[in-house]
């Protein structure tokens, strides 16, 4: 210690300083601790006298609204009219504030409440049984009032009011006594802060450490007044230093997160625009939220139109329409699968909609599917009809080669001419029936992307010979004339032999078909810029223009009642066609009914061997 009599006398000054500053202080606290208990005390006082003048006007009220509230659910509940009496139960419980408001039957059954989830009678009993309560009070605050129907039965009316708000006059008297407070507070406050000096700027600092040990962060909690001195200009400066780093990371990190989230959903609207497959999501108000462009498109309407929309404006099936009310309604996954046909002008088209929810173990949002299943539909029969003449066209040569095998065995032994005959009839459906089993392993060749070329030198002179001894006993039996416009010479071409013969077999054997008597086929053949162009030209019934644009699809057979009448697959120019393309070459078709048809096969010669 010091025997310094200025220290001490330093040190007696700071002391005195200190204590004179706490008794300041102590005073001051002491004085505001009695106007805050003063002023509690009278706001306490007055809101208890206010609540309660309030609290019996407001039961008044009820009571004399449940009465009429009862008076006209009698008559509501005499007419039936649980919709009008729901509607106002539920008005007079929100315009009242009251927290319970219903109309329950004698066994304790609801048939109306101010919360629709509490009631428990959808359908008002034709009658029920019950004594007659009466009005008054039923404990718990509960009001109840009798509500008699005659000739059905009696119900009660049971009311609960809240606590009625504060009126405007007492808010005005706490507000004016708050005031008054504050005043003195502030008051306070600047004598106590005005004593205390320089030290004002590190009594602030330090609250707002204490402040940031309490776990306040914010800008507004840790700032100091900048008036205070040196000290609270570096606090605040730190303070701004480290609030705008985070707030660079924050915005960084949002930055990032909006990026990923918008390429994440235009990702999965392109990916949804891109489906064949029309793409509908119904909200629980079966309104379109979601609509793709194949939706748009296959029902005929636009994309902006149906959106927002509901779903009965642009889907006028009510079958749709109530599987999406299911699908978004019920809590277990339902599927329903719908197809419509839709009339149009170039005839009917099918299409299928399949309703389910999107989410298994969520309910709200249903997902329709909007496939064309037209040419499915279409092709399937085709597929039908094919196995069904498929079967017929393999049962008739097999019958006829087991006839005139037994035939041969029966009468061969005494005349020779019948074996040969038999033979060669047998022969001619063998061949028959090879082409047809050749016309299925094809197609199913096709189909299954499986079809292969087994290139090889192509003597197109002894091809063309071959089909002229194929056809040429067909054709003078059906008194057609046969004609082959060839060059002299022809070039040897590389391809796979049998399916270029295939080809041009199935192009020459349509032309004699669907030729009729005394007409005239002319298979011509020419080589051209490198191309070998073979054209058939009948003088037939020729076909339609929608019939030549599909005349090459599988299984379709022309809608001309001329053709039904003529036997066939509907294969032979898909495979013509494909074989040709595997080739890299193509066919067309150029008809005009009932004037006669040309097909054209061309296929590239890139080696030619004279």
């Amino acid at each position: 210690m010091s025997d310094n009599p200025v220290v001490k006398s330093a040190r007696g000054r700071r002391s005195g300083s200190w204590r004179g500053e706490w008794r300041f202080a102590a005073a001051g606290l002491l004085i505001t601790a009695i106007l805050l208990v003063s002023t509690g005390a009278c706001a306490v006082w007055a809101e208890r006298t206010q609540g309660q003048s309030l609290q019996g006007a407001h039961l008044d009220q009820v009571r004399g609204t449940g009465r009429l509230l009862a008076q006209a659910a009698e008559g509501l509940l005499a007419a039936n009219e649980l919709s009008a009496l729901r509607r106002l139960v539920a008005d007079s419980s929100q315009d009242l504030g009251l927290s319970l408001c219903r109309i329950a039957l004698p066994d304790g059954q609801v048939v109306a409440d101010a919360i629709p989830s509490n009631i428990t009678h959808k359908d008002l009993p034709e009658r029920w049984t019950g004594a007659v309560v009466e009005e008054g009070e039923a404990g718990k605050g509960i009001y109840v009032f009798p509500v008699v129907v005659p000739g059905r039965g009696n119900a009660r009316l049971e009311m609960m009011a809240e606590s009625p708000p504060a009126t405007a006059a007492f808010w005005q008297v706490m507000n004016g006594m708050g005031a008054i407070t504050i005043l003195a507070l502030a008051a306070t406050m600047v004598a106590y802060r005005w004593m205390q000096g320089r030290l004002r700027a590190l009594a602030a600092v330090r609250m707002a450490l204490l402040a940031h040990n309490r776990g306040e962060v914010g800008p507004a909690a840790l700032e100091v007044d900048a008036a205070l001195g040196l000290e609270a200009k570096a606090w605040n400066q730190l303070l701004a230093h480290g609030a705008g780093q985070r707030k660079e990371d924050a915005i960084k990190k949002t930055r990032e997160t909006l990026q990923a989230r918008r390429q994440y959903t235009d990702h999965l609207a392109s990916a949804c625009d891109a489906l064949s497959q029309g793409l509908v999501l119904v909200g629980r108000d079966l309104r379109a939220e979601y609509v793709n462009g194949a939706a748009a498109a296959l029902l005929r309407t636009k994309r902006e139109t149906m959106l927002g929309a509901e779903v009965a404006s642009f889907l006028a099936d009510d079958r749709i329409v109530s599987a999406c009310r299911a699908s978004t309604g019920e809590q277990m996954p339902r599927r329903t699968i719908i197809e419509v046909p839709r009339e149009e002008a170039g005839g009917t088209t099918l299409l299928r909609f399949v309703i389910r929810p999107v989410r298994r173990d969520d309910w709200g949002v249903a997902m329709i599917i909007i496939e064309d299943i037209t040419q499915q539909r279409v092709a399937d029969q085709s597929r039908h009809a094919f196995v069904a003449q498929a079967t017929h066209e393999l049962r008739t040569p097999l019958t006829n080669i087991r006839l005139y095998a037994e035939m041969a065995l029966d009468e061969g032994k005494q005349d020779t001419a019948v074996v040969s005959n038999c033979l060669n009839i047998i022969n001619q459906e063998t061949f028959r029936l090879d082409r047809i089993v050749g016309d299925i392993l094809a197609i199913a060749e096709i189909e299954a992307g499986t079809m292969s070329l087994q290139q090889d030198d192509v003597r197109l002179e002894e091809l063309f010979l071959e089909l002229r001894t194929d056809y040429a006993a067909q054709a003078d039996e059906a008194k057609i004339k046969l004609l082959f416009n060839l060059p002299p010479k022809l070039p040897i071409i590389k391809g796979d032999r049998e399916k270029i013969r295939l080809a041009i077999h199935n192009l020459l054997g349509n032309a004699l078909k669907y030729t009729p008597a005394g007409g005239q086929v002319t298979v011509g053949a020419a080589v051209d810029r490198g191309r070998l162009v073979v054209d058939v030209v009948d003088t037939g019934i020729g076909m339609s223009e929608e019939d030549s644009h599909r005349v090459f699809d599988k299984f379709y057979r022309a809608k001309d009642p001329r053709v039904g009448k003529i036997k066939g697959s509907g294969l032979g120019l898909a495979i013509a066609r494909e074989v040709v393309r595997l080739h890299g070459g193509d066919i067309t078709a150029q008809s005009e009914l009932d004037k006669g048809s040309t097909f054209t096969l061309v296929l590239p010669i890139p080696e030619t061997v004279n």
